[in-house]
């Protein structure tokens, strides 16, 4: 019980604040109109058991009159239902977006927070894999059942209040004869139907118990399955110039199988519920009549205090049902909300981990000077191993730099420069009115037009799009400039040596005081790449360049090495 309650209090300490956000007046207002909508429906509700209860007394007496009359308020009750539900409706679907939305805004921007969606691939992939159908999938499906479920245990509460003393009152005295005993009962037909509740609660219950974990295992091989969905079609190239079609395939359908084997586990879970519940809804239609009958062949009761009985029993049976109608769908939602707290949690670990590093953590400074400085670093890896030697070293603005040795260790200096980075030691001062500029392998580029792609991550609307193609020519790629307006999957249509060059626009275009060069010319030839490097010399004359490359001509270029 009290992992439960640790769960449903982690759950609202992460969505709960929707309701004291930026906009709590609107959403408190449709909140209390959605209570108010609810409490309507339940009106109506017991108005049209007394509604069938007139009729089927009208019809009994075989009184045109009573029937003409209430035909009269059902036409009321026609009106008053359709405007209630759909009122009813809008409000919820309201409150729904916008808690969805709410959500997504602040886990987004909590994972994208600092590097942080790169920095949580490092970690072991525990329980925090798949953040895009955790972003996506799992904070609909959490929000959304979190309203549905909340409103259907309110209203059936609120049937079960309303419908209980509608079953007492009609329910009377009864007096069961055991032959030796006489024991009067009183609202019998209440007692019944809360043992009938409660007895197949427990059966419903125990026959359910497997889908909490089989919906869990499913879903989770789902995401899988799409990941690696989505993994293929991103490195489609390169699969189709290696003919890796039959391993794909063969990695694709072992994860598919993972699906099916746990779709078959989900299979077992439902064919016991459906057992249960194809039983129990036969029992429910019958049970009321048989067991109010007796009064009414007595003549306890008229024919339509009968089915006023039925109804009341009914409803009362299904409000008592809430959690064994509901299993599957809270099931669904708990499996959800884990997903969305593991991520969070992931990220609030990693961010405590960053936070506790202190002595173990570069420290990333601002300078007021235009100058790079590199204090007692020390690159690290996530298991506190040193990668690097200790770095002393100062870089002012226009010098070219070259990283020596390892390659690697470079790249995760780039790295701490930017932020992303922090284990290890020493201090680095970046200056605080400069812009950097990294130039990874492969430069990211969004399925946009290819302006907007190359623009990135500022918008297009800020670039002359004549300069784009100035630089195009410039740099011997006249032929993507009739591709500008183009919107495509760019790197997957263009070759690895293409998007290098891009890259190299893209500097040109935002003109950075500092610029990281981590293998990003190395898919060019060693004259291609001199030259590029001689264009950003030439055009970004004040920038200091850091490179990293495989090239040897590269070398040339740089005025110094700095050996890590």
């Amino acid at each position: 019980m009290q992992h439960k309650q640790s769960f449903f209090i982690q759950f609202m300490k992460l969505a709960g604040p929707f309701w004291n956000s930026e906009n709590k007046l609107t959403i408190r207002i449709e909140t209390v109109l959605l209570i108010a909508l609810t409490l309507m429906q339940i009106g109506l509700a017991v108005f049209i058991t007394q509604w069938n209860a007139n009729l089927f007394d009208a019809l009994e007496q075989r009184s045109l009159t009573g029937v003409k009359a209430q035909i009269g308020v059902l036409l009321l009750i026609f009106a008053s239902s359709i405007t209630i539900t759909t009122a009813h409706l809008i409000i919820k679907r309201r409150l729904l977006i916008g808690w969805r939305t709410w959500l997504t805004e602040k886990v987004i921007a909590k994972w994208l927070h600092k590097g942080r969606h790169y920095q949580i691939t490092l970690m072991s992939q525990n329980d925090h894999d798949n953040p895009d159908g955790r972003i996506a999938e799992d904070i609909r499906i959490a929000t959304e059942d979190a309203i549905n479920l909340s409103h259907s245990l309110f209203y059936s509460l609120l049937m079960l209040g309303s419908f209980t003393k509608i079953l007492w009152d009609i329910s009377g005295k009864v007096v069961f004869d055991f032959g030796f005993i006489l024991i009067p009962v009183t609202g019998y037909l209440v007692w019944i139907a809360l043992s009938y509740s409660v007895c197949a609660s427990i059966l419903g219950w125990w026959m359910g118990k497997s889908m909490t974990m089989a919906t869990h295992a499913r879903q989770t091989k789902e995401a899988n399955f799409r990941h690696y969905l989505i993994d293929t079609q991103s490195n489609s190239q390169a699969i189709a110039l290696i003919r890796g079609e039959n391993k794909e395939q063969e990695h694709l359908l072992d994860a598919f199988q993972a699906i099916i084997a746990t779709y078959a586990q989900q299979t077992a879970a439902w064919k016991q519920i459906q057992i249960f519940t194809s039983g129990y809804s036969v029992t429910s239609m019958a049970l009321p009549i048989l067991a109010a009958s007796p009064r009414y062949i007595a003549g306890a009761i008229s024919l339509g205090m009968l089915m006023q009985s039925v109804q009341a029993f009914q409803h009362m049976v299904s409000a008592l049902s809430w959690p064994v109608d509901n299993m599957a769908v809270i099931a669904k939602w708990r499996t959800s909300v884990e997903r969305v707290l593991g991520l969070v949690s992931a990220l609030d670990h990693l961010e405590l981990d960053i936070a506790e590093l202190n002595s173990r953590q570069i420290s990333v400074k601002k300078a007021d000077v235009s100058v790079l400085k590199l204090t007692n670093v020390t690159i690290a890896s996530l298991e506190g191993d040193n990668l690097s030697s200790t770095i002393n070293d100062e870089i002012k603005a226009g010098e070219r730099v070259l990283i020596s040795d390892k390659t690697s260790s470079g790249a995760k200096l780039f790295k701490a420069i930017a932020g992303l980075w922090p284990w290890g030691t020493g201090t680095i001062e970046v200056p605080e009115n400069d812009t950097l500029f990294f130039m990874p392998p492969k430069p990211y580029l969004p399925v946009e037009s290819l302006f907007a792609a190359i623009c990135y991550p500022k918008s297009k609307v800020l670039f002359e799009q004549a300069l784009v193609e100035k630089l195009l020519i410039q740099i011997g790629q006249k032929d993507l400039v009739k591709q500008l307006n183009r919107v495509d999957s760019w790197e997957q249509l263009l070759s690895n040596e293409q998007q290098q060059y891009l890259g190299v626009v893209r500097v040109l275009l935002h003109r950075p005081q500092w610029i990281f060069i981590q293998e990003a010319l190395d898919s060019l030839t060693p004259s291609d790449e001199t030259k590029m490097l001689t264009l950003l010399g030439k055009e970004l004359p004040n920038s200091g360049i850091l490179t990293i490359t495989h090239q040897p001509a590269a070398e040339a270029f740089h005025q110094r090495r700095l050996k890590i």
